[in-house]
């Protein structure tokens, strides 16, 4: 089994429960509330911005030129990709740009930004790997899965057809599997311990960004 193969093991629970929320099932019925899928996109435009800053981040702490490389393009990419289809979404709902920058982020999106860039500034590069690896994969798995069916509604199919049937962002996900294969396959049991935390905890926070949205949770006071 390789050091992949585990840790996707690892959070076997918590992909399974991912699969099974009511945002997903939903979405894929076509019953999804659009208000609630409105806000998921405006929520993930934020996280999105954070996650590029956090690729930026641990891309200067690869020990290979061509890793360092592969994480600043993929600041560049994953945000191309998705804030694409992020752009086309605000375009049919008349969402304005500039209005977005004064949306604040929830209590999902705020601690998932926080626990990236904190894990890839204090840790090594192994573990920063394992913070981000979550967003990329699951991503990818949950697009897969749901492109069986798809969505009779034509908003929540073009999000599936993103993850899912986008060589472009396939690509770029297996590129990173790569790179954290050789990168986990190298470390002792201490460090693989701690690279399997990480991994789960920022999968946990997949699976609770999608939670925080559907049930709309929020902080208890404005900020």
């Amino acid at each position: 089994m390789t050091v992949l193969n585990m840790l996707f093991d690892s959070i076997e629970d918590i992909f399974k429960a991912i699969l099974n929320h009511p945002f997903l099932k939903e979405l894929s019925e076509g019953s999804l509330n659009e208000e609630v899928f409105r806000e998921y996109i405006i929520q993930d435009y934020i996280y999105l911005t954070n996650y590029s800053k956090a690729l930026s981040l641990l891309s200067s702490k690869m020990p290979k030129d061509e890793w360092q490389k592969t994480f600043i393009e993929d600041a560049i990419g994953v945000y191309e990709v998705e804030k694409a289809m992020q752009e086309s979404f605000f375009s049919f709902w008349n969402i304005d740009r500039k209005k977005l920058e004064e949306v604040r982020p929830n209590q999902v999106t705020l601690a998932y930004s926080n626990h990236l860039i904190s894990t890839i500034v204090l840790e090594d590069y192994p573990i920063g790997i394992s913070s981000v690896l979550p967003c990329y994969w699951i991503y990818l798995e949950v697009g897969k899965k749901l492109a069986e069916e798809s969505s009779p509604n034509p908003l929540y199919k073009k999000w599936i057809e993103t993850y899912s049937i986008n060589i472009k962002y396939e690509n770029i996900v297996n590129r990173i599997l790569k790179i954290a294969e050789e990168t986990f396959s190298e470390l002792d049991e201490k460090a693989l311990k701690k690279v399997k935390r990480t991994f789960r905890l920022s999968t946990i926070y997949e699976y609770m960004f999608f939670d925080a949205v559907y049930k709309r949770n929020d902080f208890p006071f404005e900020f």
